[in-house]
């Protein structure tokens, strides 16, 4: 963890989805809990695909492309969150494949400017009958299409 938090170019990619931190969130020394940033990353995601119309309300077998695990999850600090209030985490995809996917992120300011904590994560398609690894619907490749990252 750096003491100033890096900064990032304009958002080019991906989504900016806002978040707040609230006092609960913080540890003993006043800083963002380290558990807390996924969790906030899970929280946005959800966000983002309630908005392309794919939820999960608890029925495994109804979830479609919802019914997924996550394989690894990756996660860098860079500076510490503070203070409760306004925060933003920047969403986008790396990797779309056939059955699974990589998508980053960025814990960082409402602007996006200034980042906080990055990361990856893996998650894989199931089948909810079997829980083996199935495609991605059509629908869901068109909306991470929209969210890849361009290479770099």
């Amino acid at each position: 963890m750096t003491a100033e938090a890096s900064i990032a170019p304009a958002l080019s990619y991906g989504r900016l989805i806002p978040v707040t931190v609230h006092f609960d969130d913080l540890d003993a020394l006043g800083l963002l809990h380290n558990a807390r940033y996924p969790l906030m990353v899970e929280r946005a995601w959800t966000e983002l695909w309630n908005e392309y119309g794919i939820r999960f309300d608890g029925d495994w077998e109804a979830a479609g492309d919802a019914c997924n695990a996550v394989k690894e999850l990756r996660i860098g600090y860079e500076a510490p969150v503070t203070r409760p209030g306004a925060y933003a985490v920047h969403l986008w995809l790396e990797r779309l494949g056939n059955t699974g996917l990589t998508y980053g992120f960025r814990f960082c300011s409402t602007d996006g400017a200034v980042t906080y904590a990055h990361g990856t994560r893996v998650l894989v398609r199931l089948d909810a009958a079997t829980l083996r690894p199935a495609p991605w619907s059509e629908g869901f490749r068109a909306a991470g299409r929209e969210l890849l990252r361009p290479a770099h």
